[in-house]
């Protein structure tokens, strides 16, 4: 009996511990798969890089911004995390744009611009006040503003982008270069078009040799420029070189000496650059940046030279969402209107 009273004690002992057991599994099933598939998630040989890509939301012309994240984010399957850069009063509107369109699927970081550190390094210019706008010298400040990844793009916001931006934030930049920039030599498909509008490509156009101090930088006036509406920066390089208070320098210099103004190249965000990085920085593929295309409401490319272009840059005066304007449908095709209705495209029959 006493043998007997034994074994049914070890048995029912047993049958509490298998009870535990499965109560322990399914208390713990979930978390455990869970736990499985956030290490999956976190394992670095799956991971995708991230591509940050920077892009100013600026009043008036929100929907430049729009159109160009919206071109991006189709024709890619990377990783993409745009940074989207405005002003206190905008970023409400953005958000709002965004989150009520087809791109709330897109990742996204919105980053206030502060235009207090442009106090005392912007020359009040009349001939085209909206090159003066603070968003517009944000380029000068990329590594303040995203502070995690070594590898950016920066674009412009009038320009759609029709290849697989991967192939972009590919582009290898030499040893000791903090940026990639796209020559204004460099495509010979494009010259006819500078010389039709009378256009620059040279130091010459956006620096007053004039000065003494241009001068002494010893740099040819026929010198090719670079256009920074696309660049591709290493962030350690750029804060190792302390580009950012060179570029500050030059500025607060052209403030006191007037070395520089939008009477010259069009662009009072292009002559300090040309000047911090002349002789320092490595090549865009030209395909990746095909620009001039708001130069001139009459001159155009042709469909075929477009339709092979990576990347379309709408600088200058004439902008696609407004009018005259050329080439307007291949922006069009990516714009997305404004849910509120505040930004509108102007066109002849508006």
């Amino acid at each position: 009996m006493a043998l007997l009273k034994k074994v049914n004690q070890i048995l029912l002992l047993l049958l509490v511990l298998t009870v535990c057991a499965i109560l322990y599994r399914k208390v713990h099933q979930v978390p455990l798969a869970l736990r499985n598939e956030t290490v999956d998630l976190e394992n670095p040989e799956e991971m995708e890089e991230e591509i940050p890509v920077v892009i100013c939301a600026a009043a008036g012309r929100m929907g430049a911004a729009v159109a160009a994240i919206s071109s991006i984010y189709s024709n890619t399957e990377a990783n993409v995390l745009f940074y989207i850069i405005g002003l206190k009063t905008t970023i409400p509107h953005i958000r709002k744009w965004i989150e009520n369109s087809k791109l709330k699927e897109i990742k996204f970081k919105l980053v206030e611009f502060n235009p207090m550190v442009l106090k005392g390094k912007i020359r009040q210019d009349a001939s085209r006040p909206e090159l003066l706008q603070p968003l517009n010298f944000v380029r000068f400040y990329l590594p303040l503003l995203i502070q995690k990844h070594e590898k950016v793009i920066y674009l412009d916001d009038d320009v759609i982008v029709q290849g697989d931006i991967q192939e972009l934030y590919n582009t290898k930049l030499a040893p000791g270069h903090a940026a990639a920039f796209s020559d204004d030599c460099d495509l010979p498909s494009t010259h006819e078009m500078v010389r039709s509008v009378g256009m620059q490509n040279t130091y010459m156009g956006f620096l007053d040799y004039r000065k003494q101090a241009i001068r002494d930088l010893g740099i040819s006036p026929s010198t090719c420029s670079f256009n920074p509406g696309v660049i591709v920066g290493n962030m350690t390089e750029w804060k190792h070189q302390w580009i950012t208070q060179q570029l500050e320098k030059w500025m607060r210099r052209n403030v006191e000496e007037n070395l520089y103004s939008s009477t010259l190249g069009g662009g009072v965000a292009t002559s300090p650059m040309l000047i911090v990085f002349h002789g320092k920085y490595s090549s865009i593929n030209p395909m990746w940046h095909i620009r001039h295309l708001g130069w001139s409401p009459d001159a155009r490319y042709s469909e075929q030279f477009l339709q092979e272009a990576k990347l379309l840059h709408w600088n200058g005066r004439y902008k696609p969402w407004d009018y005259p304007s050329v080439h307007t449908d291949l922006w069009e095709n990516w714009f997305i209107p404004d849910p509120s209705g505040k930004f509108k495209l102007t066109r002849p029959d508006s």
